[in-house]
C-alpha cells in the first residue's frame, strides 16, 4: 500500500514539474528534490512492505513515510484546486466581457493576470512544500539503516484474461455434513427437545461454514419447511440492538424501533406459533448476557419446529447458546482439497500444461493445510501464473513461514496480495472500510477507488474503464465472492468478500481504515485514520473521539438524521469520499453551506435527502467527480444556479424514492462536458425563458447514460432536435419519460413527433419509454438500433406496439400498463404482408435473440395471435429460438397464447392475475395446454403446476389465491423491498386486501422501481 501511495505522488510531483505553476512559485528546486527523494526511497518499498510483517521498526518506519505522502498529496492537490477555481473565475469573467454591451466599458475592464490572493497562495504553497522536504529526509536517513533490498515493483495492472470465473459453488468432501444438518434442521430422526432449538456450525476460519449454512438455508426442502427465514451476519461486537434490529427488518422491513425491548417484543409478535429459521451468522460473544434476551424471547413465541442456526470459529460459543447439536468442521482431505485447488488453478490451462504442474501444484495444495478459502485463494493465484519457475517461486516463498491467529490462511492471502501490482493493493486495502458482510456494488466500488485517485490513467482509455478492470482482477483473483451478475451482459453488479479476507484487508490496513457499527464506544485513537465508515443507532452517543481523525480522506455517515452536520463539516476538510446516509423516517434536513470546505471532494452521496434544495456553495466543489443524490419526501424543487461550475463532474444521478419531482435544472449545465452519467436530466418548467432546455446536450458528447424526464410536457419537436443525442456515439444507456401520470387518461399525439426527433446513436444497447401518450410508436430510428439488447415500455397508451422482430441483439421485452392494448399480431413481430405471400426456402428470424419477455398490466389486451397456420407460412419464419422466460401479469382480458410458443426453447412461463388464461392454462385441461405443456417450468399465480418437465404440487410463497391477504401477508408479499411504496404504507393494514386489488395498485403506484417482489421483479433504474 505504501508502494502505491507514493508512486501516485511521485506521478503527481513529476506533471507538476512540467507545469507552469513552478516557476512563478519558485518552487521549482524544491520539488525537484521531493520527486528524487521519492523516487530513491520507493525503491526500497518492495522489501519494506514484506519486512514490516515480522519487523515492527520497519512498519513505523512505512507509517511516518505514508503520513507524509499523504500530507504532500493534500498539498499538491491544494495548489491544484486553486489553479481550477482561478480558470473558473476567468472563464467567467470572460462570458461577463462578452456580455457586456459597450466596446468603451470592455476597454476600461482590465483583469490582473496574478491576484493578491494568488500571490499569498504560492508563498504558502512553497514554504509547505520546503517543511516536507525536510520531513522526507530525516525518514530516508532512518532508511538507510534497514538496508533494504533495492528493487522496482510492479505498478502495471493487466487487464484479466478472461472475464469467465470457475464455479466452485459446491462444496467438496461435504456431502455427509451437509445432509445431517438439513435433517437436523427438517426435524428427521431422533434429537434433543430444546427451545430454542440451537445447531451450531463449528470451525476456524476459511474452513467453510458460512458455504455450508447458505447451502442449507437455500435448500428447496428447508425453504418449504419454514414458514419464516431470517439471515443475520452478527459479527464482533455483538451490538444487541444492531441484530434485532436486522432480525426485524428481515422480516417486516424497515422498523421505526429502537430499544432492544421493543423490538424483541415485535419479534416475538412476527413469529409467534411460526416455524421459523434463523442464522447467526459468524457470532464471536460468549457474554450469555448478551445472548440471554434473545434465547428468552424466542423460547415460547414460536413453533417447537422452530431452528437456530449459529456459525462461529469458538467451541465456547456453542456452548453459551446452549447447543442442542454441534457439528465441527474438518479440514478437507487432502485429495478433496487437491480437486478444488486443481479446478481452479489449471482452468484455461491445455492438458499437457497441467501434467507438467501438477507435482508442483500439488505441493502447494498441500499448504493449503485442507482449507476451503486456502485453496480457492491459492487456485485463483496460481491460475494466472503460467511457467514452471513461476510456481516453484510460489512453493518456495519465504512467506510460508509466517504464522497468523488464523492458520494456513495468512500466507496464502499475502501470496495473492504481494502478487497484486501497487495500485491493485491500495484498492483492496479500501474495502476494509465497509463492515462485514457488506454488499458491494461495484460501480459505486471503482468510482470511489476513482475519487481516491488510486487508478493509474492510461492514454486514451477511460478512466471507469481501468477502474473496471481493476475490480474483474480482483475478483478473478478470489478476493470477493457471491456476484449478483447483470443478466444482458454479464457483468457483476454486486458481491461480498468473505469474511477472512475481510480480516486480512483489515490487517493490510491497520491504523487507516476503520469501522464503528455499534453503540459501544471503542477505545481507540483515530489519528491516523483516513477512511471511517460510522454507523449510530439514533439513540446512540456520538463517538466525539473521531474528531481527531483530522486527516480523514473517507467518511461514510449513516444513520443519523438529527446530528449538526455543520460540526461534523468543520472537522474533516480533507475528506474525498463523503457519503450521509440518513435512514427513513428521520427530520427535515439541509445539507450546510459549510460543504464548500472539502475543497478535495471527488465522491459525494446522499441518501434519502428530505431538504428542499442543496446549498449554492456545493458549486465550489470543482474537484467534484461523482455526485449522487437520493430525494426522500417531496420537498425538493430545484438544483443550485452555479452547477456548471462543477467541470470535473462525470456522473450525476438524481434519483427519488417516490415517483418522480418536477425538479428544476439551471441553465449552463451544458457546460460539464465531463459527464458521462445524467440522470434524471428534467426539462420541466412553466416559463420557458428560464427553464433548461434539451439544447443543454448538444456539446455533452462524453454520455455514456442519459435519463431525461419532463418530455410530455413543455417539449416540441424542434427542441428535442437540439439535444444531437445521434451524435453522442458513447451513449449505451438512455431512458426517456414523457410525463408523469396525474391520474387521467389522456392521448399526447405530439410524443410521437418528439419521440422520432430524439434519435438516439445507433449503437444504443438500452432503451426505456416512460408515459408516453401518443397511440402509435414507429419513430424511424427504431429499427437502425442493431445493438439494442433491452427494451422497457412503461405506463403508456399506445394502441399496437412497434415492429420489433427484426432487432437483430434484442435479448430483453418488457410492457408494463400499457393500457390501451388490445391485440399483438403479426405487425408485432415485424413481418410484413409481401414477407407471408413470397414462395421459395429463404428463413426468416424474428426476435433472433430475444431471451425474456413480460407484460405486466395490460388491462385491455385481449389476443396475442401467432402466423396463419398454412405449412408454407410457418416454415418461413422462425420466431423468438432462443427465449427462455415469458411473465404475464395482471392481463385480465387476455384469452390465448401464440402458436408459435410450441416451437420456442422456453424454459419457464409465469402467469398471474389472468383470470381468463389462467383458467385456459390448466394442466392437461385447458385448451391452451397443448401450446405450452412443452415448457419445464410453469407456475401460475406463484404455483409451480409443472417443474423440471413433471406435475408438481406445492404451496404458494408469495399469493394466495382468491383468498384475502392480512398485513404480515403484505409484508411478505412485498419482502425484498427495504422502502415501500408510499401508497402501500398509507393503506389501513388492519383491513384485508385481495391480491387483486394488490396486483392494480402497484400498476397505479406509478414508479415500478420501488416495488421487489417474486412476480413484479425490480427493474434497474438508471
Amino acid at each position: 500500500m505504501a508502494w502505491a501511495l507514493v508512486s501516485a505522488i511521485k506521478d503527481r510531483l513529476s506533471s507538476f514539474i512540467t507545469s507552469e505553476f513552478t516557476s512563478i512559485a519558485n518552487v521549482e528546486g524544491e520539488v525537484q528534490k521531493l520527486e528524487s527523494k521519492f523516487h530513491t526511497i520507493q525503491a526500497m518499498l518492495n522489501d519494506a512492505e514484506k519486512r514490516q510483517v515480522k519487523e515492527e521498526a520497519v512498519k513505523l518506519w512505512l507509517d511516518k513515510l505514508k503520513d507524509v505522502s499523504y500530507l504532500m498529496d493534500d498539498v499538491l492537490d491544494e495548489w491544484n484546486t486553486a489553479m481550477i477555481k482561478a480558470e473558473i473565475e476567468k472563464q467567467q469573467k470572460d462570458d461577463e466581457e462578452k456580455a457586456e454591451t459597450s466596446s468603451a466599458a470592455k476597454k476600461r475592464k482590465v483583469w490582473p493576470l496574478i491576484s493578491v490572493p494568488i500571490l499569498l497562495q504560492h508563498r504558502d504553497f512553497a514554504h509547505k512544500i520546503k517543511e516536507l522536504n525536510e520531513k522526507l529526509d530525516e525518514i530516508d536517513k532512518e532508511g538507510e539503516k534497514y538496508e533494504f533490498v533495492l528493487t522496482r515493483g510492479n505498478e502495471e495492472v493487466e487487464r484479466p484474461r478472461t472475464t469467465s470465473f470457475v464455479d466452485v459453488s459446491e462444496i467438496l468432501g461435504r456431502d455427509k455434513v451437509r445432509d445431517d444438518l438439513v435433517s437436523i434442521l427438517l426435524g428427521k430422526g431422533s434429537e434433543e427437545v430444546r427451545n430454542p432449538h440451537v445447531i451450531s456450525l463449528v470451525g476456524m476460519g476459511g474452513i467453510g461454514k458460512t458455504t455450508l449454512a447458505q447451502l442449507a438455508y437455500n435448500d428447496n426442502e428447508v425453504q418449504a419447511h419454514f414458514e419464516i427465514k431470517v439471515w443475520v451476519c452478527v459479527s464482533d461486537p455483538f451490538d444487541q440492538c444492531k441484530v434485532a434490529k436486522e432480525i426485524l427488518e428481515s422480516i417486516e422491513g424497515q422498523s421505526p424501533l429502537t430499544t432492544l425491548q421493543s423490538l424483541l417484543d415485535r419479534i416475538c409478535d412476527k413469529v409467534r406459533g411460526k416455524k421459523f429459521f434463523l442464522v447467526f451468522d459468524d457470532m464471536w460473544t460468549e457474554d450469555f448476557a448478551k445472548w440471554e434476551p434473545f434465547r428468552d424471547a424466542l423460547k415460547n413465541c414460536g413453533s417447537q419446529s422452530s431452528k437456530v442456526l449459529v456459525t462461529t470459529r469458538k467451541d465456547e460459543v456453542a456452548w453459551m447458546m446452549e447447543s442442542a447439536n454441534m457439528i465441527k468442521l474438518q479440514e478437507l482431505l487432502e485429495e478433496d482439497c487437491w480437486s478444488m485447488f486443481s479446478k481452479i488453478a489449471f482452468f484455461d490451462k491445455d492438458p499437457q500444461q497441467c501434467e507438467q504442474l501438477e507435482d508442483l501444484g500439488r505441493q502447494i495444495s498441500k499448504k493449503c493445510k485442507g482449507l476451503p478459502l486456502a485453496a480457492k485463494t491459492l487456485g485463483s493465484l496460481m491460475r494466472l501464473k503460467k511457467s514452471t519457475d513461476d510456481w516453484k517461486n510460489v512453493l518456495n516463498s519465504n512467506l510460508w513461514e509466517l504464522e497468523y491467529v488464523e492458520r494456513g490462511l495468512f500466507a496464502p492471502l499475502l501470496l495473492s496480495y504481494y502478487d497484486l501490482s501497487a495500485p491493485l493493493r491500495r484498492c483492496f486495502s479500501f474495502c476494509a472500510v465497509f463492515p462485514k458482510d457488506y454488499v458491494f456494488p461495484s460501480d459505486e466500488l471503482v468510482f470511489m477507488w476513482m475519487a481516491q485517485g488510486y487508478i493509474k490513467s492510461k492514454k486514451n482509455v477511460e478512466i471507469e474503464i481501468i477502474a473496471r478492470d481493476y475490480f474483474e482482477n480482483l475478483a478473478v483473483r478470489s478476493f470477493f465472492q457471491d456476484f449478483e451478475r447483470d443478466e444482458n451482459d454479464g457483468k457483476i453488479k454486486k458481491c461480498k468478500m468473505h469474511d477472512i479476507v475481510h480480516d486480512f484487508a483489515q490487517l493490510m490496513s491497520k491504523d487507516v481504515c476503520f469501522t464503528i457499527n455499534s453503540n459501544i464506544e471503542l477505545e481507540t485513537d483515530y489519528k491516523t485514520a483516513r477512511h471511517l465508515e460510522l454507523e449510530i443507532l439514533k439513540e446512540a452517543q456520538f463517538p466525539e473521539s473521531i474528531y481527531s481523525a483530522k486527516n480523514l480522506h473517507t467518511l461514510i455517515f449513516v444513520n443519523r438524521s438529527d446530528y449538526m452536520l455543520s460540526t461534523l463539516f468543520w472537522h474533516f476538510r480533507c475528506l474525498r469520499i463523503l457519503t450521509l446516509d440518513f435512514k427513513s423516517g428521520g427530520t427535515v434536513w439541509n445539507l450546510p453551506d459549510a460543504v464548500e470546505n472539502f475543497i478535495h471532494l471527488r465522491y459525494l452521496k446522499l441518501v434519502n435527502y428530505c431538504g428542499d434544495a442543496l446549498p449554492e456553495t456545493i458549486c465550489n466543489l470543482c474537484n467534484l467527480q461523482i455526485l449522487n443524490i437520493k430525494i426522500d419526501g417531496k420537498k425538493f424543487q430545484k438544483l443550485p444556479q452555479g452547477m456548471s461550475k462543477l467541470i470535473n463532474l462525470r456522473h450525476f444521478d438524481l434519483g427519488f424514492k417516490d415517483g418522480f419531482l418536477n425538479v428544476k435544472f439551471p441553465r449552463g449545465f451544458g457546460r460539464l462536458t465531463s459527464l458521462r452519467t445524467l440522470c434524471s436530466f428534467s426539462v420541466n418548467g412553466k416559463d420557458d425563458s428560464e427553464r433548461c432546455k434539451l439544447g443543454e446536450l448538444i456539446n455533452l458528447n462524453h454520455l455514456k447514460t442519459l435519463e431525461i424526464s419532463g418530455l410530455g410536457s413543455v417539449v416540441d419537436e424542434c427542441e428535442a432536435m437540439n439535444a444531437q443525442l445521434k451524435k453522442k456515439i458513447n451513449l449505451h444507456t438512455l431512458t426517456l419519460i414523457f410525463k408523469e401520470l396525474d391520474g387521467e387518461e389522456i392521448i399526447r399525439e405530439q410524443d410521437a413527433l418528439v419521440l422520432n426527433a430524439l434519435e438516439p446513436p445507433s449503437n444504443l444497447e438500452y432503451l426505456r419509454i416512460l408515459y408516453y401518450e401518443a397511440p402509435i410508436m414507429f419513430p424511424n430510428w427504431m429499427m437502425s438500433l442493431t445493438n439494442l439488447k433491452e427494451l422497457g415500455i412503461y405506463y403508456s397508451s399506445l394502441e399496437c406496439l412497434p415492429p420489433l422482430g427484426k432487432l437483430p441483439f434484442l435479448k430483453s421485452l418488457k410492457m408494463r400498463a400499457i393500457r390501451r392494448l388490445k391485440k399483438l399480431g403479426v405487425e408485432f413481430m415485424g413481418i410484413e404482408e409481401s414477407e407471408k405471400k413470397e414462395k421459395g426456402d429463404i428463413i426468416i428470424p424474428l426476435f433472433p435473440n430475444l431471451i425474456s419477455i413480460e407484460f405486466w398490466g395490460c388491462d385491455e389486451w385481449e389476443e396475442w395471435n401467432g402466423i396463419e397456420e398454412e405449412e408454407d407460412c410457418i416454415r418461413r419464419f422462425i420466431i423468438m429460438p432462443r427465449l427462455q422466460d415469458l411473465k404475464i401479469f395482471s392481463c385480465h382480458e387476455l384469452k390465448s397464447l401464440p402458436n408459435f410458443l410450441r416451437t420456442t426453447p422456453l424454459q419457464k412461463l409465469q402467469i398471474s392475475y389472468c383470470r381468463i388464461l389462467e383458467e385456459h392454462c390448466k394442466r392437461g385441461t385447458g385448451k391452451e395446454w397443448p401450446k405450452i405443456s412443452h415448457i419445464p417450468n410453469i407456475l401460475i399465480r406463484g404455483i409451480f403446476v409443472q417443474r423440471d418437465g413433471r406435475e408438481y404440487e406445492s404451496k404458494p410463497k408469495f399469493y394466495l389465491m382468491g383468498v384475502d391477504i392480512a398485513q404480515e401477508q403484505l409484508l411478505w408479499f412485498m419482502r425484498g423491498n427495504l422502502e415501500y411504496p408510499q401508497k402501500i404504507l398509507q393503506l389501513d393494514l388492519q383491513k384485508s386486501l385481495t391480491m387483486s386489488y394488490l396486483a392494480h395498485l402497484i400498476v397505479d403506484l406509478g414508479n415500478e422501481n420501488q416495488i421487489g417482489v417474486a412476480a413484479f421483479p425490480r427493474d434497474g433504474a438508471c
